[in-house]
Protein backbone atom coordinates (compact mmCIF):
# COMPACT_ATOMS: atom_id res chain seq x y z
CA UNK A 1 0.00 0.00 0.00
CA UNK A 2 0.85 3.64 -0.77
CA UNK A 3 0.91 6.28 2.33
CA UNK A 4 2.04 9.72 2.08
CA UNK A 5 3.40 8.62 -1.54
CA UNK A 6 5.61 5.90 0.35
CA UNK A 7 5.40 2.60 -0.45
CA UNK A 8 4.69 -0.09 2.80
CA UNK A 9 4.80 -3.49 3.21
CA UNK A 10 1.72 -4.76 4.60
CA UNK A 11 1.01 -8.28 5.73
CA UNK A 12 -2.54 -9.21 4.90
CA UNK A 13 -4.64 -9.55 7.79
CA UNK A 14 -8.66 -9.92 7.44
CA UNK A 15 -8.92 -6.49 9.45
CA UNK A 16 -11.01 -6.08 12.42
CA UNK A 17 -14.06 -4.64 11.08
CA UNK A 18 -16.22 -7.37 10.76
CA UNK A 19 -16.47 -7.92 14.48
CA UNK A 20 -16.75 -4.13 15.12
CA UNK A 21 -20.74 -3.32 16.18
CA UNK A 22 -22.40 -0.96 13.26
CA UNK A 23 -24.56 0.33 16.42
CA UNK A 24 -24.49 0.95 20.59
CA UNK A 25 -21.74 2.58 22.65
CA UNK A 26 -18.50 1.61 24.77
CA UNK A 27 -19.99 -1.25 26.60
CA UNK A 28 -21.17 -3.39 23.20
CA UNK A 29 -17.77 -2.41 21.56
CA UNK A 30 -15.92 -3.88 24.75
CA UNK A 31 -18.05 -6.87 24.55
CA UNK A 32 -17.20 -7.48 21.02
CA UNK A 33 -13.47 -6.85 21.29
CA UNK A 34 -13.18 -10.18 23.35
CA UNK A 35 -14.14 -12.09 19.84
CA UNK A 36 -11.44 -9.88 17.55
CA UNK A 37 -9.33 -12.00 15.15
CA UNK A 38 -8.62 -9.35 12.57
CA UNK A 39 -4.87 -9.90 13.01
CA UNK A 40 -2.60 -12.74 14.60
CA UNK A 41 -2.33 -11.16 17.84
CA UNK A 42 -4.90 -13.11 18.81
CA UNK A 43 -3.40 -15.89 19.09
CA UNK A 44 -0.67 -15.29 21.58
CA UNK A 45 -1.72 -12.08 23.84
CA UNK A 46 -3.72 -13.35 26.84
CA UNK A 47 -6.77 -11.13 25.51
CA UNK A 48 -7.92 -8.20 23.91
CA UNK A 49 -7.30 -4.79 26.41
CA UNK A 50 -10.33 -2.38 25.65
CA UNK A 51 -10.28 1.10 26.11
CA UNK A 52 -11.79 2.91 29.64
CA UNK A 53 -12.76 6.02 30.74
CA UNK A 54 -16.22 7.76 30.11
CA UNK A 55 -17.58 7.78 26.71
CA UNK A 56 -18.40 11.54 27.56
CA UNK A 57 -15.02 12.42 27.77
CA UNK A 58 -13.66 15.58 26.13
CA UNK A 59 -10.30 14.40 25.87
CA UNK A 60 -9.43 11.30 24.69
CA UNK A 61 -5.62 9.59 25.34
CA UNK A 62 -4.38 6.94 22.53
CA UNK A 63 -1.34 4.85 23.51
CA UNK A 64 0.75 2.21 21.03
CA UNK A 65 -0.87 -1.56 22.36
CA UNK A 66 -0.76 -2.84 26.06
CA UNK A 67 2.28 -4.14 28.09
CA UNK A 68 2.58 -7.00 29.65
CA UNK A 69 0.85 -6.10 32.91
CA UNK A 70 -1.97 -4.36 30.99
CA UNK A 71 -2.26 -8.08 29.02
CA UNK A 72 -2.51 -10.27 32.57
CA UNK A 73 -5.12 -7.67 34.23
CA UNK A 74 -7.37 -6.81 31.17
CA UNK A 75 -7.14 -2.93 31.86
CA UNK A 76 -5.25 -0.22 29.98
CA UNK A 77 -2.29 2.01 31.09
CA UNK A 78 -1.83 -0.21 34.57
CA UNK A 79 1.58 -1.09 33.95
CA UNK A 80 4.80 0.94 34.51
CA UNK A 81 4.02 3.32 31.64
CA UNK A 82 0.88 3.70 33.19
CA UNK A 83 1.59 4.72 36.56
CA UNK A 84 4.01 7.42 35.40
CA UNK A 85 0.99 8.78 32.97
CA UNK A 86 -0.91 8.77 35.83
CA UNK A 87 1.29 11.01 37.93
CA UNK A 88 1.50 13.28 34.54
CA UNK A 89 -2.17 13.32 34.37
CA UNK A 90 -2.34 14.89 38.49
CA UNK A 91 0.60 16.95 38.03
CA UNK A 92 -1.02 18.51 34.46
CA UNK A 93 -4.22 19.03 36.58
CA UNK A 94 -5.85 16.35 34.46
CA UNK A 95 -8.42 13.80 36.05
CA UNK A 96 -7.51 10.48 34.96
CA UNK A 97 -10.87 9.24 35.45
CA UNK A 98 -12.60 12.25 33.30
CA UNK A 99 -10.40 11.16 30.14
CA UNK A 100 -10.69 8.46 28.34
CA UNK A 101 -7.95 5.91 27.81
CA UNK A 102 -6.91 3.47 25.11
CA UNK A 103 -4.35 2.06 22.46
CA UNK A 104 -3.81 1.80 18.53
CA UNK A 105 -3.49 -2.27 18.68
CA UNK A 106 -5.65 -3.69 21.38
CA UNK A 107 -3.29 -6.89 21.85
CA UNK A 108 0.14 -6.80 23.14
CA UNK A 109 2.81 -8.38 21.01
CA UNK A 110 5.77 -9.27 22.61
CA UNK A 111 9.01 -12.01 22.24
CA UNK A 112 10.09 -14.24 24.90
CA UNK A 113 13.32 -14.09 26.10
CA UNK A 114 13.42 -16.76 28.52
CA UNK A 115 10.13 -16.63 31.15
CA UNK A 116 9.80 -12.81 30.37
CA UNK A 117 7.39 -11.51 27.31
CA UNK A 118 9.22 -8.53 25.76
CA UNK A 119 7.21 -5.61 24.21
CA UNK A 120 7.30 -5.50 20.50
CA UNK A 121 6.39 -2.96 18.39
CA UNK A 122 2.93 -3.58 16.25
CA UNK A 123 3.59 -4.24 12.38
CA UNK A 124 2.27 -1.87 9.90
CA UNK A 125 -0.29 -4.65 8.79
CA UNK A 126 -1.69 -5.28 12.89
CA UNK A 127 -1.99 -1.46 13.04
CA UNK A 128 -3.90 -1.20 9.45
CA UNK A 129 -6.09 -4.35 10.93
CA UNK A 130 -6.70 -2.72 14.45
CA UNK A 131 -7.69 0.69 13.25
CA UNK A 132 -11.58 0.36 12.87
CA UNK A 133 -11.52 -0.13 16.74
CA UNK A 134 -10.14 2.95 17.39
CA UNK A 135 -12.13 4.96 14.87
CA UNK A 136 -15.01 3.32 16.30
CA UNK A 137 -14.21 4.36 19.52
CA UNK A 138 -13.23 7.81 18.62
CA UNK A 139 -17.13 8.28 16.64
CA UNK A 140 -18.63 6.74 20.05
CA UNK A 141 -17.13 9.21 22.52
CA UNK A 142 -16.58 11.98 19.76
CA UNK A 143 -13.50 13.75 21.73
CA UNK A 144 -13.07 17.49 21.90
CA UNK A 145 -9.24 16.60 21.45
CA UNK A 146 -7.46 13.36 21.03
CA UNK A 147 -3.70 13.55 22.98
CA UNK A 148 -1.48 10.56 20.71
CA UNK A 149 1.03 8.84 22.36
CA UNK A 150 4.06 8.32 20.54
CA UNK A 151 4.74 7.16 16.88
CA UNK A 152 2.56 4.30 16.61
CA UNK A 153 -0.57 5.76 17.75
CA UNK A 154 0.48 8.64 15.36
CA UNK A 155 1.05 6.04 12.60
CA UNK A 156 -1.89 5.31 12.85
CA UNK A 157 -3.86 8.33 13.23
CA UNK A 158 -1.73 10.59 11.04
CA UNK A 159 0.44 8.22 8.93
CA UNK A 160 3.70 8.11 8.58
CA UNK A 161 4.56 11.36 7.33
CA UNK A 162 3.52 12.50 11.14
CA UNK A 163 6.76 12.56 13.28
CA UNK A 164 6.09 13.21 17.06
CA UNK A 165 9.56 14.06 17.74
CA UNK A 166 9.15 17.32 14.73
CA UNK A 167 5.49 18.20 16.15
CA UNK A 168 5.42 16.78 19.25
CA UNK A 169 3.11 19.61 21.49
CA UNK A 170 1.58 21.03 18.49
CA UNK A 171 -2.18 21.60 17.87
CA UNK A 172 -3.29 19.32 14.79
CA UNK A 173 -6.13 17.74 12.92
CA UNK A 174 -6.99 14.67 12.45
CA UNK A 175 -8.59 13.42 8.52
CA UNK A 176 -12.04 13.97 9.80
CA UNK A 177 -11.54 17.55 11.39
CA UNK A 178 -11.04 16.29 15.43
CA UNK A 179 -8.15 18.35 17.13
CA UNK A 180 -5.25 16.50 18.37
CA UNK A 181 -1.70 16.98 19.63
CA UNK A 182 1.09 14.61 19.96
CA UNK A 183 3.40 13.62 22.53
CA UNK A 184 6.11 11.22 23.47
CA UNK A 185 4.42 7.65 24.89
CA UNK A 186 4.99 7.81 28.22
CA UNK A 187 6.79 4.46 28.21
CA UNK A 188 9.81 6.30 26.68
CA UNK A 189 10.44 8.46 29.97
CA UNK A 190 10.18 6.00 32.08
CA UNK A 191 13.23 4.52 29.84
CA UNK A 192 14.82 7.63 29.60
CA UNK A 193 18.09 8.21 30.96
CA UNK A 194 17.41 11.88 31.89
CA UNK A 195 14.27 10.91 33.32
CA UNK A 196 13.72 14.30 35.35
CA UNK A 197 13.79 16.29 32.07
CA UNK A 198 11.66 14.39 29.86
CA UNK A 199 8.89 13.61 32.64
CA UNK A 200 8.64 17.55 32.87
CA UNK A 201 8.69 17.65 29.38
CA UNK A 202 5.84 15.12 28.95
CA UNK A 203 3.97 17.24 31.53
CA UNK A 204 4.10 20.53 29.59
CA UNK A 205 2.68 18.56 26.86
CA UNK A 206 -0.40 17.35 28.52
CA UNK A 207 -0.94 20.65 30.21
CA UNK A 208 -0.73 22.57 26.58
CA UNK A 209 -3.27 19.74 25.48
CA UNK A 210 -5.37 20.96 28.68
CA UNK A 211 -4.91 24.61 26.90
CA UNK A 212 -6.49 23.47 23.44
CA UNK A 213 -9.33 22.48 25.00
CA UNK A 214 -12.44 24.38 23.91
Amino acid sequence: MFENGHLISVEKFPGASEWVPATGGVKKLTAALASCQGCDLYQYAGQAVPGEGPASARMVLVGEQPGDVEDHEGRTFVGPAGRLLDKALAEAGIERSEVYLTNAVKHFRFERQGKRRIHKTPAVGQIVACKPWLVSELEIVKPSLVVILGAVAARALLGTGFKVTVRRGEPVELPDGTAAMATVHPSSVVRSREYRRDFELFVRDLRTAVSLLP
